[in-house]
């Protein structure tokens, strides 16, 4: 028997420990307000953020600190924010598609779409991705604390925890 979208809801995952990225050559953690606004989101609505980083715009340093998350223990998000535009140091979709086991396109494109009725059509140079990885929820967005705050109060905390539900079946 199929279960209705509310009832499956009601089994979503609770008390995540999660991880947050912020992808910068400029960041600081007491500068870091995109970071500061996931953190707190993340924690607000019960969840536990176990990592909280900042690496340089470097592909290979963005792959390294993320593989590393992928294999701890006990994580069951990792969202990173910045890194996403279209300028030459916009690397981390590079670094973290590779990681992917399934994408998550509805991300992207949801989160673009919601953009769009917030600044118009510059919503499209944004490469925001999720997915799974190794069985973890993987969110990139973009680094701008506007974009952020929509992708945390839009879409990130009302389905994390039925996105992580999902991944572990």
């Amino acid at each position: 028997m199929s279960l209705g979208y509310e009832e499956h809801m009601k089994q979503a995952r609770i008390n995540l420990n999660c991880a947050v990225v912020t992808v910068s050559d400029t960041r600081s953690k007491e500068n870091d307000g995109s970071g500061r606004i996931i953190i707190e989101g993340l924690e607000i609505n019960g969840h536990r953020v176990r990592d909280y980083i900042i690496v340089p715009d470097s592909l290979v340093g963005i792959r390294a600190a993320v593989s590393g998350l992928l294999e701890r223990e006990g994580v069951d998000v990792i969202i990173i924010n910045g890194g996403t535009g279209i300028t030459r140091r916009d690397v981390s979709v590079e670094a973290l598609e590779p990681l992917m086991d399934k994408k998550l396109d509805g991300f992207g494109e949801l989160f673009r779409f919601l953009s769009y009725q917030e600044i118009g059509p510059a919503a499209i140079m944004s490469r925001a991705i999720g997915g799974l990885a190794g069985g973890k929820v993987l969110l990139c967005l973009p680094g701008s604390s506007g974009a952020v705050r929509l992708a945390m109060e839009k879409i990130i905390i009302p389905q994390i925890g039925h996105m992580v539900l999902e991944a572990g079946k």
